[in-house]
């Protein structure tokens, strides 16, 4: 987890992009962070990435906690809105990954709306089972024939680390993976109220909007997650 912020995100993304150099960017969360507990090949997705940012309250505790003072969240509806300024302002080829194409056509219409500028170049929404080799390769072709420079990735947690983990090198661009901002920017999905993010209780608000998809994940990662914490903290405090 980087101890990183919107303005040192967002610069890093861009001067990657410039160079059209493939980096991918994940936004950590507790539900990613109790999987790569679990899984050696998804801990292994997130050592890799060029940057992890503190999408939750928790972890920005966290890291302030074990004296990363100047930690702050880098959320990721936000953070996509910041990249798709500069984007816009330096003329850089966007696309996007994930989703459902509804979401998508959405999405994209109300960015165009409020970055009348940016140049959106590639979207498209995969099927929801895995991508044979051959449309797996049809694709990649297409984002990287499409020129894009930044691919903002929607497939949700942990798949979408996941997939760029798989594709770095492959796709000639910064991926981010942006998660759940699809549907918040398609307007889809309502967003918890900024005091409800600063406090830590999106989870909260996210449960009692879908329950029946977040109940186990909640249930089952955040008493894991507030233990583990604990006894990290208190580990670094008196050893």
């Amino acid at each position: 987890m980087d101890a990183t912020s919107y303005e040192d995100a967002t610069e890093r993304i861009v001067l990657w992009a410039r160079r059209s150099e493939s980096r991918y960017v994940c936004l950590g969360v507790v539900a990613s962070v109790m999987e790569s507990l679990d899984s050696p090949s998804y801990h292994a997705a997130l050592e890799a990435a060029d940057l992890v940012t503190p999408d939750g309250m928790p972890l920005v505790w966290m890291l302030r906690w074990l004296g990363a003072r100047s930690a702050t969240r880098v959320y990721g509806p936000d953070l996509t809105l910041a990249v798709l300024k500069q984007a816009e302002a330096a003329g850089i080829p966007i696309g996007f990954y994930g989703s459902t194409s509804e979401v998508i056509e959405h999405m994209v219409r109300n960015l165009r709306r409020r970055f009348p500028g940016v140049r959106v170049v590639f979207a498209e929404a995969p099927p929801f089972r895995p991508l044979t080799p051959e449309e797996d390769e049809r694709t990649t072709s297409a984002i990287n024939a499409a020129g894009v420079r930044i691919l903002f990735v929607g497939l949700g947690t942990p798949k979408q680390d996941r997939w760029m983990h798989a594709h770095r090198g492959r796709v000639q661009a910064v991926m981010l993976g942006v998660g759940a901002a699809f549907d918040f920017l398609a307007g889809m999905k309502p967003q918890a109220p900024r005091w409800m993010q600063r406090s830590g209780l999106e989870w909260l608000f996210r449960l009692a909007t879908e329950p029946r998809r977040l109940w186990r994940r909640y249930l089952r990662q955040n008493p894991r997650f507030a233990v583990l914490a604990v006894a990290q903290i208190l580990r670094a405090r008196f050893t």
